[in-house]
């Protein structure tokens, strides 16, 4: 009998999530890099060098890939004949080894777990409870899979009970556009079909853990209607011309995973999850030697492709920066951000609302007047950085705060991922201001644009209060411009044009 020692597992855990913060799966990296050779829209082979160029320094720097370290999600399957030696509930294991790992000093990641859901919402400081599943199997080891999902990709999830009739490949390619640039393309689908309602969005989230190899099934053909199916939404999924972080191009997935679960003869329940850029996933064995052994992989694995600022972009002083100056950007052009700027979040927006609706000033130091507000919740820094990953976040959440902070505030710019709403971009245009995209998925890469950072409020927001930066040619992209015009429509739209055309291939 297997004996699974309290100390190992937690500690198997912990150098799990470490590892996975900073080191992609190298199916991924050669994935990306594959894309990444093929792409012919500019705008997104940039914005892939950017993702492949910092999962170069994260894994030689050992830091976050992403800001958002994600929530952990863990399937563990269990040997009957397993004995284990803890007082602990499993999920107090699973917990204490996540709390070691987001706690860890020389590679802190950042807490995003709220509690309670609903009210009060208060960070639980440790990105603890984990999510945990757990099957009984036959044998004696312990298998387990664990990844760390963001929220960009996780708020995207999607689930409809069909009829058995109806058209799965319809759905999915009505539904992926519904996502927006949030979930941070390019990555993958996970679908999960049949079962119940709950079993197909576990069915969906586990398939995001297998490795991606479409490429291979394209070489050698699909086996069985499964592998058609896979095959036939990643082409088709790809022909909608969302490209990579939704600006327009050849690759949007690159993969579409499928677990299937016999169903009730008068349902065809359908779940869709995708993973984001910052893919973290790690699969180990537990039987009884110790804890999991995990092998760094050899920074010659990652692709030679390098990124830096281009040459043609504008270069902005945000510290003289005038509505007039910003009249004439346009999408899609790239700018290096010079200067100060603040940062805010969902929380840190609720309670700028909440003052001027009390009719109360703002903060020391948040004078928003002609400035720019960074959607970040950066992770924390260590040993000699100012902060440590620093991307954006989903800037549609801030939607509803937009017209309030235009109109009563003296903002003109925004920064953030993804496409504004529609009602959004009204009100941009209304006051001449504009919308500017960071790479999600090139946290640590933006970060080394960061000279210094001071608190000015919130504090007891913990990652989202509100920061004042200096950032020195921050690389960013027009995504609405003053005229209200968006990127996020116009790119996909003309490359979903070009490929149906066939003026370009994907291969």
């Amino acid at each position: 009998m297997t004996t699974i020692r309290e100390s190992d597992f937690i500690q198997s855990i912990a150098d799990a999530l470490q590892f996975i913060s900073y080191y992609h799966p190298q199916d991924y990296l050669q994935a990306l890099a594959a894309a990444y050779d093929a792409e012919q829209s500019p705008a997104a082979r940039d914005a892939m060098a950017q993702i492949l160029y910092n999962s170069r320094l994260c894994a030689e720097g050992q830091r976050p890939i992403c800001q958002d370290t994600g929530s952990v999600v863990v399937f563990l399957k269990v040997g009957m004949a397993v004995r284990w030696d803890t007082a602990k509930s499993v999920q107090e294991l699973v917990d204490a080894g996540v709390r070691r790992a987001y706690l860890h000093p020389d590679n802190v990641l950042r807490a995003s777990i709220v509690a309670p859901p609903i009210g009060a919402r208060r960070n639980t400081g440790d990105n603890t409870p984990a999510v945990v599943h757990v099957e009984l199997v036959p044998g004696d080891q312990v298998t387990v899979r664990l990844a760390a999902k963001g929220g960009g990709s996780e708020n995207k999830a999607k689930f409809a009970i069909l009829n058995p009739s109806d058209n799965l490949v319809e759905w999915v390619l009505k539904t992926v556009p519904t996502l927006g640039a949030g979930w941070c393309p390019p990555g993958m689908l996970g679908i999960g079909i049949g079962g119940s309602a709950e079993k197909a969005m576990l069915l969906a989230k586990e398939a995001l853990l297998g490795h991606i190899d479409i490429h291979e099934l394209r070489a050698r053909g699909p086996a069985d209607p499964i592998e058609a199916l896979r095959l036939e939404l990643f082409e088709q999924v790809n022909a909608l011309g969302i490209g990579a972080q939704g600006l327009g191009g050849l690759t949007t997935v690159l993969d579409v995973k499928i677990l299937t679960y016999p169903t009730h003869a008068a349902s065809l329940p359908v779940a869709l999850i995708p993973n984001c850029a910052a893919t973290r996933h790690l699969e180990f064995v537990l039987d009884g030697s110790g804890p999991a052994q995990l092998v760094p992989p050899s920074l010659e694995d990652w692709p030679a492709i390098t990124w830096a600022p281009d040459r043609t972009a504008r270069r902005v002083n945000l510290d003289t920066l005038t509505r007039a100056d910003i009249a004439d950007w346009r999408p899609g052009e790239r700018l290096l951000l010079s200067g100060r700027l603040l940062t805010g979040r969902d929380a840190a927006h609720q309670r700028i609302a909440e003052l001027l609706a009390r009719g109360e000033p703002l903060h020391a130091g948040v004078d928003l007047s002609n400035r720019f507000i960074y959607y970040v919740g950066p992770v924390d820094p260590v040993r000699d950085e100012i902060v440590g990953p620093a991307g954006p976040t989903t800037a549609t959440r801030m939607d509803k705060f937009t017209e309030l902070m235009l109109s009563q505030t003296g903002l003109i710019g925004m920064i953030g991922k993804a496409e504004r709403g529609p009602t959004t971009i009204a009100s941009i245009k209304q006051h001449g201001a504009v919308y500017l995209t960071a790479v999600g998925g090139a946290a640590y890469l933006v970060s080394k644009a960061i000279r210094s950072a001071r608190l000015v409020a919130f504090a007891e927001l913990g990652m989202e209060a509100m920061r004042e930066l200096i950032v020195e040619e921050m690389p960013v992209t027009v995504a609405v411009d003053s005229r209200g015009e968006s990127v996020h429509h116009t790119g996909p739209t003309e490359w979903a044009a070009r490929i149906k055309s066939q003026t370009v291939t994907l291969k």
